[in-house]
């Protein structure tokens, strides 16, 4: 009886810790962050009316990180009239580096939505550990993928999944 105890007990707590962790990881979290002018936003605010998103955290000191920034900046206005798909930028930058994101941004010409995460509550809330780290949302706001770093054609690769995702597809290799 005492075996069956500890039994259910187990199976209870993994359960539960199951879904919590499957909760935490499909749905953004709400987290106070800035705009490239200094604006506070909520994460609970990211959304594109229905269509695919791509977060990407990234740094100024981040070679891979700005490679990969440039390639989906290259191929946005194909990737929106196609899939309808929106970029956001999140810039991991300390508090100190922060003020030379928008003349780099600006340089660049990237047209993506720019974020700063100065503290890094982001960040952690979405348990990013190394950068580039990039997440593909569905159209209702649940991340169906996530990628770490960044390899020329990387790009090619991701937007098969965002395309796969507009047309209401599963993904299945992540």
């Amino acid at each position: 009886m005492k075996n069956l105890i500890i039994f259910t007990l187990v199976l209870f707590l993994g359960t539960a810790l199951y879904s919590q962790e499957e909760s935490q990881k499909n749905e953004l979290p709400s987290v106070n962050i800035k705009t490239l002018d200094g604006q506070s936003y909520n994460t609970q605010d990211i959304s594109n009316d229905g269509k695919p998103i791509l977060i990407s955290f990234w740094a100024l000191w981040c070679k891979p990180c700005k490679k990969e920034m440039d390639a989906y900046n290259e191929n946005y206005d194909e990737w929106q009239e196609e899939t309808g798909v929106k970029i956001y930028a999140v810039s991991i930058d300390d508090a100190r580096s922060t003020a030379k994101v928008l003349p780099f941004v600006s340089g660049k010409a990237w047209e993506m939505e720019i974020l700063l995460d100065p503290n890094g509550d982001f960040k952690r809330a979405m348990n990013v550990n190394m950068i580039p780290h990039t997440f593909l949302l569905d159209g209702n706001g649940n991340i169906v993928y996530q990628h770490t770093s960044y390899y020329e054609g990387l790009e090619e690769e991701i937007y098969e999944m965002v395309r796969k995702v507009a047309a209401g597809e599963e993904i299945t290799d992540h």
